[in-house]
């Protein structure tokens, strides 16, 4: 049979090296320490781009495959909506200005034409009361001697 026999360790019970308590009121640790003020001038020359392609190995690839097909249906829908609604604007001001400008032209000028008439109709009947009341004002009037 086989006896074990524990070996005490000089070394891990020996004191260890350090300062003593009249050396440690000595050291003041509140001062700021020299690798508080190390400057981080790695991360400054990354881009956003870098830090986002960094990031796909988190997210899972069947994850991925959706979210692009997601992406790319998304943006063939935007995509042909704004090419019908480009077309369907197109449409609707040339409609508007081959059809629209000739009839505002032909409404305006109707309106010039029925205003002129008026005119007309309302010196037509200026006339009529002037000459009425112009032969009625000659049999009537007698000279004054």
């Amino acid at each position: 049979m086989v006896k074990l026999e524990e070996v005490p360790d000089e070394e891990l019970n020996a004191p260890q090296p350090g300062p003593t308590k009249e050396e440690e009121d000595e050291w003041d640790t509140d001062d700021e320490s020299e690798l508080s003020e190390i400057e981080d001038d790695d991360t400054l020359d990354e881009t956003l781009f870098d830090r986002v392609a960094a990031l796909q190995d988190i997210i899972p690839p069947t994850y991925r495959r959706n979210l692009e097909s997601v992406a790319s249906t998304g943006y063939s829908w935007a995509s042909k909506a704004v090419g019908l609604s480009g077309k369907t604007l197109w449409v609707v001001s040339t409609s508007a200005l081959l059809l629209g400008v000739p009839w505002a032209l032909a409404f305006s000028e109707e309106q010039q034409v029925q205003e002129m008439e008026r005119e007309m109709r309302m010196q037509q009947s200026a006339n009529e009361l002037l000459t009425q009341g112009a032969g009625a004002g000659q049999t009537g009037a007698r000279p004054a001697l």
